[in-house]
């Protein structure tokens, strides 16, 4: 079947956690569209990814949440050559690509302020709309 994906040194999604199903393709392949399952789907157990800090679990949770199925399983679909083959290796980089992002630790946000000649500009912007509007209040003549 299909091998294990190696997303970096120590985490692995196993062979076991991978299940493959070819089903058939909408789009581009002419009188071939409806008799090749072309399209794949890839459905992962990510329980069995092993490597996995603790914040890079969560962080995967989050970035997955809306392509879980009922099973809890991450579901990848890849249609996007007339090739099964070259679907399943989409579908594997994928899964990949999702799992390296989640290694990322976001960066903490330092909280700035802004410098004083961004506020005098600031404020004298404010200044000149001012006056600009209180110009184009006259008194009405009646």
């Amino acid at each position: 079947m299909a091998d294990p994906i190696v997303v970096a040194p120590g985490v692995i999604v196993p062979e076991a956690a991978l299940e493959v199903r070819a089903v058939r393709a909408s789009g581009p392949g002419g009188q071939n569209v409806n008799k090749v399952s072309s399209k794949v789907e890839l459905r992962v157990d990510l329980g069995q990814v092993s490597g996995l800090s603790p914040g890079a679990w969560q962080r995967l949770r989050a970035a997955t949440a809306t392509r879980r199925d009922a099973d809890d399983r991450l579901m990848i679909t890849s249609q996007l050559t007339r090739d099964q083959g070259r679907n399943l290796e989409d579908a594997r980089e994928k899964v990949r690509a999702l799992i390296a992002a989640a290694l990322v630790e976001p960066k903490k946000r330092r909280p700035t302020k802004p410098s004083r000649g961004s506020v005098e500009r600031r404020l004298s912007e404010k200044q000149r709309t001012a006056r600009t509007k209180a110009l184009r209040r006259g008194g009405g003549e009646d």
